[in-house]
């Protein structure tokens, strides 16, 4: 009698299992996103002529917006499809716009602090993938048209994702006033560049299915194995080989699954800084207003909160000037701002700082072009970017 002959046959079944094991492996597309925090930046149009839905696309008359970053949101969304969110918006009715049935006779800022509970729908109606739409209800205040007034709010909207962080998000809310008398009911539109971190992801249905159908697999395939290691010490040999390859892929995905953490942690809290702020300088100078104290000290907060990480501050200027004059004028700036954050108590070996002149500038304000004082001043600025992690 062949003695290898049941060490053959389990081997042969081995193989089929681990054939069929590929066949239905586990894939990107088999995990979902379950729970995150997110972060919007973007702008908003508010909708109070007074018409309410008889009037909803009337652009030119009933919509008003400003041509800038107006609303910013931050929430927390969990497995169960309910999300909390917190939301910001600024905005300014415009001369001539029709407001409450009349027309507008000037300018008049807008500003909302809201609050609401959403739901995921693809838990009714099954994942779908990028596209992620929400309904909502909330409370909120507003100050519109020189009239505050606390309010109820409905919202309805969608995410589409691009990544599992970086996506977009549409979406429309009605606003009811509380009780502030002649104060109106309003439409608020919104459309903001999202993202998301500390993303938690777990499997979909079909990656559940898939999941049990691999379970069931690999403990037959121990069973086999088990037969293998009793029939000669050549396939115990090949036994322990397999699992050290086994042991040898999950340490890789472990240290991968470390990274990836770390770069997505790294990248949050360049958000974080960059939501900040920049450092902004009058004309031909380089010393910090109280406003750009305040921004500092918020940097150094975040800095003596993460002890790990180091900052360079870069300073530029706007082209007016030499090339000579705004390279020495960006050094100082730049000076100034590192000497200020280092008073605060941060070593001096974890902030230091490249000078660019008006080498590097936001917009087209460059040599022989003529610009606004506003647009000038974009580009007098120190930003701040992580180095050492």
């Amino acid at each position: 009698m062949n003695i290898f002959k049941p060490a053959l046959v389990a081997l042969t079944f081995c193989f089929v299992l681990s054939t069929s094991a590929q066949e239905v492996e586990l894939t990107k597309r088999d995990s979902i996103v379950q729970s995150f925090w997110l972060v919007s930046l973007g702008t908003n149009i508010v909708d109070d002529s007074g018409h309410e839905f008889s009037r909803l696309f009337d652009v030119n008359d009933a919509w008003n917006m400003v041509p800038y970053p107006s609303r910013i949101s931050v929430g927390r969304y969990f497995k169960n499809g309910l999300g909390l969110e917190a939301i910001g918006t600024y905005n300014k009715y415009k001369e001539g716009k029709i407001i409450d049935k009349v027309v507008n006779p000037e300018d008049v800022d807008y500003f909302g602090l809201d609050f609401r509970v959403s739901y995921d729908l693809n838990m009714i109606l099954g994942e779908t993938g990028f596209f992620d739409p929400y309904i909502g209800i909330g409370a909120g205040y507003t100050d519109a048209n020189n009239q505050g007034r606390g309010t109820y709010n409905a919202v309805i909207g969608f995410r589409t994702w691009f990544s599992d962080h970086w996506g977009l998000d549409f979406n429309s809310s009605g606003k009811w006033a509380m009780s502030a008398e002649n104060a109106t009911n309003h439409i608020q539109h919104a459309l903001g560049v999202a993202y998301r971190f500390e993303v938690e992801k777990g499997l979909s249905r079909k990656g559940e299915e898939k999941l049990a159908l691999l379970e069931e697999m690999e403990k037959e395939q121990q069973r086999v194995q088990d037969s293998i290691a009793k029939a000669d010490e050549e396939a115990r040999l090949l036994a322990e080989r397999l699992q050290k390859e086994k042991e040898a892929a999950e340490l890789a995905a472990a240290e991968k699954a470390k990274k990836d953490a770390e770069d997505a942690r790294r990248a949050a809290l360049q958000n974080k800084i960059n939501n900040l702020g920049n450092v902004y300088f009058k004309l031909n100078s380089s010393y910090l207003t109280a406003k750009d104290k305040e921004l500092l000290d918020q940097l150094v907060a975040i800095m003596e909160s993460e002890p790990s990480i180091a900052i360079k501050v870069t300073a530029h200027t706007d082209s007016r000037g030499t090339n000579q004059y705004n390279q020495w004028l960006s050094e100082r700036r730049a000076e100034r701002t590192v000497e200020y954050v280092v008073s605060k108590g941060i070593p001096a070996d974890r902030i230091s700082y490249e000078a660019f002149g008006e080498t590097q500038l936001v917009n087209e304000c460059g040599d022989g072009v003529s610009c606004t004082e506003e647009k000038h001043s974009k580009n007098r600025r120190s930003e701040f970017l992580i180095v050492n992690f």
